[in-house]
């Protein structure tokens, strides 16, 4: 029994592109192909997924995946091992920064410093600290949340301005990309992606492009940010999250 490109792409949680990106460098090659040349997945090529994708989540970059799955004279516990103590030693020290930073804020509550004319001005009717709390409450004790507090307490009114004219222009180029018909996945949505990212970085805290593709997922999970995005366009909301994952791999 063998299985479509997009049905292990289903079954996996994973994009199409992804499973081709896997062919093309000979980390998981599809077993068969069928008479049109389409590729078709066996059971061992899902084994194989699985333990390619377990790797992945414990971080291991694709090249260390394929050594551990090919290579006899590797030790997979001896990676997993070294993998382990980074990985403790990573929770010990966000534990630190996120104490810190929980002292940072009892201390001083920080957020966007502007008189209600000045946020009219430069916001219109739109309440840029709406949802405050709320992120207060699921990212306060993070490092990227107080990274943006302690820049957005320091923009004067212009740097909003130009923060704005930014989020506007790409908007814009965005919902025309969409409109267009372009994929999310080719080369001018996978290079606004990047921009958004960029963006993030250069106003707010350090995005990675894990930390940009759990972004692009919630855009899409969570109704407001989805409606914040579609209200630029049917179906911007899930184009950008493809868009945000097919750049992620192309890093």
């Amino acid at each position: 029994m063998s299985w479509s490109v997009g049905r292990v792409a289903g079954f996996a949680g994973v994009t199409v592109r992804t499973l081709h990106h896997y062919d093309e460098i000979g980390l998981l090659v599809p077993s068969e192909r069928n008479r049109a040349g389409h590729r078709r997945y066996s059971e061992q090529d899902l084994d194989r997924l699985q333990r390619i994708l377990f790797y992945r989540e414990l971080g291991f970059p694709l090249d260390e995946v394929h050594t551990l799955l090919d290579d006899p004279a590797t030790d997979p516990r001896e990676h997993l091992r070294r993998r382990h103590d980074l990985l403790v030693a990573r929770i010990e020290k966000l534990k630190k920064m996120a104490d810190a930073v929980g002292h940072a804020m009892e201390a001083q509550k920080m957020g966007i410093r502007l008189t209600p004319e000045e946020r009219f001005e430069v916001f219109g009717d739109k309440d840029p600290e709406r949802y405050r709390e709320e992120a207060e409450e699921r990212w306060g004790g993070t490092e990227a949340y107080a990274e943006s507090q302690r820049r957005a307490a320091a923009y004067t009114k212009e740097d909003w301005k130009r923060l704005q004219a930014e989020v506007d222009d790409w908007s814009a180029r965005y919902a025309a990309l969409v409109a267009s018909g372009a994929d999310a996945e080719g080369e001018p949505a996978m290079d606004l992606a990047e921009e958004h990212r960029l963006h993030i970085s250069r106003w707010f805290y350090d995005c990675p492009h894990e930390m940009h593709v759990c972004l692009g997922d919630m855009y899409v999970a969570d109704e407001r940010f989805k409606a914040f995005y579609d209200a630029m366009g049917e179906g911007v909301a899930e184009h950008l999250r493809d868009a945000i994952h097919a750049n992620a791999l192309r890093s």
